[in-house]
């Protein structure tokens, strides 16, 4: 009998939900989303019957084909292609809470390697929409939100890789 991976106990076991830095303590700004290890994943879904796939996990809706299916918690792939992106040069309305002062951010919709689903997220710090193209490859990275006098809230972001 192959033994069953519980997801939920492996993150618990790892004690990975804060981490302390520069004497602010690194949280997830929304639990249960992705991880905030050094090679950090976004957590998804996966429908027992048919195999497909949804991210947020909780939030992913049915398979139309299968709307009865039950749903166990995956890691998702790091790696995705660029299907498109776009700038934010106005912060998003509430309940999305941006840091102050508001700063544009780059935003990509990637499609994910295994799974063939898109994921929407920041582009990392330090790129422009100049600096990217559809079809380039990007790896799922934690950066910060927001952050207050005690606590920096992380995100799950999209680095992109370098094109060798």
């Amino acid at each position: 009998m192959a033994a069953t991976f519980n997801i939920r106990s492996f993150l618990k076991d790892r004690k990975q939900t804060t981490v302390v830095k520069d004497m602010k303590i690194e949280v997830p700004a929304v639990e249960g989303f992705f991880t905030i290890e050094e090679e950090a994943h976004l957590i998804g879904g996966r429908f027992k019957r048919s195999g497909s796939y949804c991210f947020p996990k909780d939030l992913g809706g049915s398979d139309p084909n299968f709307p009865e299916d039950e749903v166990e918690e995956v890691l998702l792939s790091r790696f995705g292609k660029i299907w498109s992106y776009t700038n934010s040069a106005y912060p998003p309305p509430p309940p999305f809470i941006a840091a102050e002062p508001y700063e544009p951010i780059v935003i990509a919709a990637v499609e994910l390697v295994k799974e063939k689903m898109v994921i929407l997220g920041q582009v990392v710090n330090g790129y422009a929409v100049e600096d990217l193209s559809v079809g380039m490859t990007v790896e799922v990275a934690v950066g910060t939100l927001y952050e207050d006098s005690e606590r920096r809230y992380l995100t799950w972001m999209w680095k992109p890789l370098s094109e060798e």
